[in-house]
């Protein structure tokens, strides 16, 4: 019997060690080491519109599109690979001057990882953003938003800030969200210094692409001022 309590205890040791591990590598607003920003702590109405994945030949010019219509910059966390394949969507995000993060070269699951595959993650998607001419501050966005202790310590070791974010529709609505509850959840739940995040290149985001449009007017409305990260950093 004191044997099944001892196995018994242990096994509810290793699982809680197992959620806090999951909720830790999941957190959106921190990190065991470096710099992580997941919003900007400000009184002034100001936030940052952030895309991931891509650039996609099918949205880049519409969603560019979009933003020159609003007159409005934006960050774009592009993953290395597909910036590989696609250099001329790459370089119209830079021509129309938006800002342009690293989201990893194959967008894995960035935890249980050694440190020489996360080097060599990050490092190559750097590499392809300075080739296709970006010469400002490349900060970091984790796929998934997942890390855990390799992918941090890697970050603060090179000095590379982690973005995250406050403001993620989809993640909170699921998949299925319609363009109006985008929009809706997007403008209730905005404050100064907010980082929103959209995924708008694929055929599945078509409602997050088409959401873009109300979530600029309906802030716009309220006051806001859209600028990239790094401006947001720096105010």
């Amino acid at each position: 019997m004191r044997l099944i309590n001892r196995f018994l205890l242990l096994v509810l040791m290793l699982t809680c060690i197992a959620i806090l591990l999951f909720m830790a590598s999941r957190s959106e607003d921190k990190q065991l080491m470096g710099t992580l920003i997941d919003r900007v702590n400000t009184n002034r109405k100001v936030v940052a519109l952030t895309f991931d994945d891509g650039p996609t030949p099918e949205y880049t010019q519409e969603l560019l599109g979009i933003l020159k219509a609003h007159d409005i910059k934006a960050t774009f966390y592009l993953v290395g690979k597909v910036i590989e394949r696609n250099e001329d969507e790459t370089r119209a995000i830079l021509n129309a001057g938006h800002e342009i993060g690293n989201h990893s070269w194959s967008h894995p699951r960035m935890v249980f990882k050694s440190q020489q595959f996360i080097a060599n993650e990050i490092e190559s998607t750097d590499k392809v953003i300075r080739a296709a001419g970006y010469s400002g501050v490349i900060h970091f966005r984790p796929p998934f938003g997942k890390k855990l202790v390799a992918l941090p310590y890697y970050l603060n070791k090179t000095n590379r800030t982690s973005i995250t974010w406050d403001v993620a529709p989809e993640r909170r609505l699921g998949d299925m969200a319609t363009t109006e509850e985008i929009v809706e959840y997007t403008l209730a739940n905005t404050k100064p210094g907010s980082i929103i995040l959209l995924h708008v290149m694929y055929p599945s985001r078509k409602n997050s692409m088409q959401a873009v449009a109300g979530i600029i007017t309906g802030l716009q409305a309220e006051g806001y001022e859209f600028v990239t990260v790094s401006e947001l950093i720096k105010r």
